[in-house]
């Protein structure tokens, strides 16, 4: 974590602010988060090496005068929900989204899953039907899901991948069927008729996480198979090269959520035009401290550089899926 008064990212502030409130308070809050909360927060906690007083009071400053925002409003109604989420969305864009709310709450089975390292996840479905895997998979997050297909077996990628891009909606039957499956209590909403889990932009996503090699031998077998389906989940792939359609603002917004050695390793793997657009929108002190790093960083090793690039990615997808920013590109009515 960076000291002085540098900026802390989203994720330090609230590493700061659980460490501030004492172990027993933290933990209790930690409890109420996901997986990928939890470690990312949890990984910034244990490499915390010093916080000036005046970044702690920062924080705390920041996170009072966001809890004096907030009113005692509390929305605990499905219909009311569904029917705001599709004012605001539309009926096609918020289905997921519904669905996702109202059945994550009770999904235990599948919840179970996303706190699994992918090689324990991997060993639980690598022996079922590639349609139960593929299911399971479109219910991960996109980087765990990529993980875990890393590990499947190769002949079987481009298989599951396919039939994750086929998926058009999975009745809550089914999804008991394969909470049975995997011997955990699964209770699904009697208004949910179908989950909107899978689809091609899922299968896109899991491909903007795994492996530059394994994407492109899965994508080389989708291509041989179904041409049509291939290029759709292509023209749905956002690739690291695809930040310069994100206009001025969003690229701001990413900057604040991630570190600088992560920016720095990234930007290694970056043409020119990229880094340009992204000096324009630091500040010029910034910048300039960016294009030193830049030039005294030595040579770095290919995966690092992607490794970064994927974790610039996920932040970007994050605002997007949130609303905040629009990744743009060719793909950009599947994002305003």
């Amino acid at each position: 974590m960076a000291s002085g008064d540098s900026k802390l990212s989203g994720t330090e502030r609230a590493a700061v602010l659980l460490m501030s409130l004492g172990d027993e308070m933290a933990a209790d809050i930690l409890k109420l988060m996901g997986p990928k909360e939890v470690q990312k927060i949890g990984g910034v906690m244990a490499n915390i090496a010093s916080v000036s007083k005046n970044q702690v009071t920062t924080v705390l400053d920041e996170f009072v005068q966001v809890v004096e925002d907030q009113t005692a409003l509390g929305i605990d109604s499905e219909a009311r929900v569904r029917k705001m989420l599709t004012k605001a969305l539309g009926e096609d864009k918020a289905g997921g989204l519904i669905d996702r709310i109202l059945m994550g709450r009770s999904s235990k089975g599948l919840d179970a899953l996303k706190w699994m390292d992918p090689k324990a996840v991997a060993e639980v479905i690598r022996l079922e039907h590639p349609q139960i895997i593929a299911i399971v998979l479109a219910y991960l997050d996109s980087d765990h899901a990529a993980d875990v297909l890393a590990l499947m077996a190769a002949n079987t990628r481009s298989d599951i991948l396919m039939r994750i891009a086929s998926l058009d909606g999975i009745p809550p039957q089914a999804l008991a069927e394969l909470d049975q499956i995997m011997e955990k209590q699964f209770s699904g909403s009697n208004n949910v008729k179908s989950s909107s889990v899978g689809g091609v932009k899922c299968a896109a996503n899991i491909l903007n996480f795994i492996d530059s090699s394994v994407e492109s031998e899965v994508m080389d077998d989708i291509q041989d198979t179904d041409s049509e389906l291939g290029e759709r989940i292509q023209d749905l792939m956002f690739v690291f090269d695809n930040m310069k359609e994100i206009d001025d603002r969003g690229i701001q917004s990413v900057l604040r959520e991630i570190s600088s050695e992560s920016l720095i390793l990234a930007l290694k793997g970056a043409d020119e035009v990229l880094r340009e657009k992204i000096f324009a929108n630091m500040s010029k002190r910034a910048a300039e401290m960016l294009r030193d790093d830049l030039e005294a960083k030595g040579p770095v090793k290919l995966s690092e550089v992607e490794v970064a690039q994927k974790e610039i990615l996920a932040v970007a997808r994050r605002l997007a899926d949130s609303g905040e920013i629009s990744l743009g590109g060719k793909s950009q009515d599947q994002y305003v």
